[in-house]
């Protein structure tokens, strides 16, 4: 992937992983589009931000996915890059009273959404990259967000297949495998104790420098290359 000279769509770019990619791809000399649910976070990004371009957006909703495209395909035809970052994290437990319709929020906005979008704008002319943003709890999953794991799972398999599919076309399907990173994902403050996204950010842009397609970081690059005893060794640490 070229880094600069791009148009770029990254859903949930208003926070998080989102943002710090935004924040480097601005730097690198590309036009950016962001999208979200909420209108106070996607301006207080463009504050930051200036030279972003935002787009409210509930990507749960298919209606506002299609409409999203039309909005693309009509103002910003010339768009090569999609960013599936948007996802949402609930910690929970099968007791759970509210826990089927915490699930179905979760597969909706972390699958199928992705899922759609990729299909949608894989009919532009002018895309040549996709990039997912997986996690490596897609690897070894951590049982109090058991839902999350699944569907990170889910798209790490979706991203070898879709690339395997596109591997006779220009377009190039790049997977992020972010650790867990100090972000709001889950809940504020849970994960505070970890590395910060702009150290997530420098190394993937490294990677990508450098040709790659997989692009992992700190504990994820162990995950990603783990064999069978390794993942229950990771297993037993995360679910004592």
């Amino acid at each position: 992937m070229k880094l600069a000279n791009n148009k770029i769509l990254i859903t949930g770019g208003a926070s998080g992983i989102g943002f710090g990619l935004a924040e480097r791809f601005i730097k690198e000399n590309n036009t950016v589009i962001i999208c979200g649910r909420r209108e106070s976070a996607l301006q207080e990004a463009k504050d930051k931000l200036p030279s972003v371009i935002t787009k409210a957006c509930d990507l749960s909703n298919e209606t506002d996915r299609i409409e999203l495209y039309k909005w693309i395909a009509e103002n910003h035809s010339d768009l090569n890059v999609l960013v599936n970052n948007a996802g949402i994290q609930n910690w929970m437990n099968i007791g759970d009273d509210d826990f089927y319709e915490k699930a179905n929020d979760e597969i909706t906005t972390n699958v199928l959404a992705p899922i759609h979008l990729t299909k949608l704008f894989t009919e532009l002319d002018s895309l040549d990259t996709i990039i997912n943003v997986t996690s490596g709890l897609a690897f070894v999953p951590f049982s109090q967000v058991p839902v999350y794991c699944g569907t990170k799972a889910f798209m790490r398999s979706f991203t070898l297949s879709l690339r395997h599919s596109l591997k006779d076309s220009k377009i190039v399907v790049i997977e992020m495998i972010p650790p867990a990173l100090n972000t709001d994902l889950g809940g504020k403050g849970i994960h505070d104790a970890h590395p910060a996204v702009s150290d997530f950010v420098t190394s993937v842009f490294e990677q990508m420098k450098e040709g790659k397609t997989e692009l992992t970081f700190g504990t994820s690059e162990d995950r990603a290359k783990a064999n069978n005893d390794s993942i229950s060794e990771y297993f037993n640490r995360m679910n004592p």
